[in-house]
């Protein structure tokens, strides 16, 4: 029998929510959300940057190269 639970949503220091469960038995547990998900990790997310960045480069040096 575990008994009724309570519960109150804290918001931590590090900005994620935490959830306070109580039990009746006086146990208190820490119940954290998933964390959130992104669509893509951040190294595909870099690599995605390099690439945009690299090829915009490469396209103003190949215009004033063009130019002169």
């Amino acid at each position: 029998h575990t008994g009724a639970r309570r519960g109150v949503i804290v918001d931590t220091s590090d900005g994620k929510r935490t959830h306070l469960e109580f039990s009746a038995l006086g146990k208190t547990r820490l119940v954290r959300p998933q964390e959130e998900k992104y669509p893509v990790g951040p190294w595909l997310l870099a690599l995605f940057v390099f690439v945009v960045c690299g090829s915009a480069i490469f396209q103003i040096i190949q215009s004033i190269r063009m130019g002169m």
